[in-house]
């Protein structure tokens, strides 16, 4: 018993090593290379992922690490907040949520193909068709 304890100790001392590595990657917004934007402000940006601004399409990630502290930098909420904020938008009519996609490379992707849209990424997944408007610290 005494060996099965100290396994699991370990496996889960790199587990939470590991998660906490993922929780403080390095997060930045982007939009496409072909954007006339190049920096905002952490105001803008809220405004415009709660809804309150047009300005551009925002673009989610399903990435929970890289969603959670992206929402927690920029708007000051967690996911169940944001959730409840976008849920009143889109019940009163008023605004239509972020698109989700599965990870950065596919945000990339996406930010890329549209100048009018805006995304957040894991720094390591920037490349050339896309241009960093802000570093979340």
């Amino acid at each position: 018993m005494h060996n099965f304890f100290k396994t699991t100790l370990a496996a889960a001392a790199l587990a939470g090593a590991a998660a906490l590595q993922t929780a403080n990657a390095d997060v930045v917004v982007i939009v496409s290379a072909k954007s006339t934007a190049s920096t905002m402000t952490t105001e803008q940006i809220a405004q415009i992922y709660l809804g309150k601004s047009s300005q551009m399409k925002p673009v989610d990630s399903a990435d929970t690490p890289v969603r959670n502290q992206f929402y927690a930098k920029v708007a000051g909420k967690d996911e169940a907040q944001i959730k409840a904020i976008w849920s009143k938008l889109v019940f009163t009519g008023k605004a239509t949520p972020p698109k989700e996609l599965k990870n950065s490379a596919e945000v990339v992707k996406a930010v890329a193909a549209d100048p009018g849209s805006l995304g957040y990424v894991d720094h390591a997944a920037v490349d050339s068709s896309v241009k960093i408007v802000y570093e979340i610290k």
